[in-house]
Order: structure tokens, then sequence, then C-alpha cells
């Protein structure tokens, strides 16, 4: 069983940063597949970031892409989304996942693990 605690969520104007941060609980955090999901009042859960258990690699979705970091640090269980030039768009509650060696993992279908989300809004 993994836990995951996310935080760094906030109210930030457009052009703004946040930092999120997801806390993961066990000893085995290295061995899995971290994923960043967001889901907007009324749409679907969708795809951020994720970053690969094996070698760091990170995938985006194309909104994102130049905009937001995602990274680990494996020594502290903690996966980070690091977002910058943030658009009124990008409000919604953040989602941290995990999947243990997880590959391709861009779907919320193929995440066991979810954390309770943080809520981000960007003022235009």
């Amino acid at each position: 069983q993994v836990q995951l605690v996310e935080s760094g969520g906030g109210l930030v104007q457009a052009g703004g940063f946040l930092r999120l941060s997801c806390a993961a609980s066990g000893r085995t955090f290295s061995g899995y597949t971290m994923g960043w999901f967001r889901q907007a009042p009324g749409k679907e859960r969708e795809f951020v970031a994720s970053i690969s258990w094996f070698d760091s690699s990170a995938d985006y979705t194309d909104s994102v892409k130049g905009r937001f970091t995602i990274s680990r640090d494996n020594a502290k269980n903690t996966v980070y989304l690091q977002m910058n030039s943030l658009k009124p768009e990008d409000t919604a509650v953040y989602y941290c996942a995990s999947q243990w060696r997880g590959w391709k993992m861009n779907s919320p279908a193929q995440y066991d693990y979810w954390g309770q989300g943080t809520q981000v809004t960007v003022s235009s």
C-alpha cells in the first residue's frame, strides 16, 4: 500500500509559478513511476506529466511542455511538479499518482495509487 500526499497548491496570477510536491510512504519509492494529473470542474481527469522509475525520463502533455517540469528525489520519497508561466486554463485540482514499475504511463487507469489532490487556481 502506498499513500500519497500532495502539497503546494494555491492561488497565483497568470504568469506566476508554483511548485507542487507529492510525498509517498513506503521504502520502495524508487520502483514507482510517478504521475501528475489534473481535473477541472466538469472535465475528465487528464494527464499532465510522468517520470519513470527506471531512468527518471519524463513525459508531458503538449499543453504544459516548456512550462512544467517533473522531477523526483528518491531519497526523500518525493516527486515535484514545477509549474512556470501559469495560465488560467491550468486551474484544476492536481493529483499525484504512482504505479509500480510502470511504463509509458499517461492514462489514469494505469495507476493504482492516488493522492487526495491539491487545488491550483490561476487568476487572469
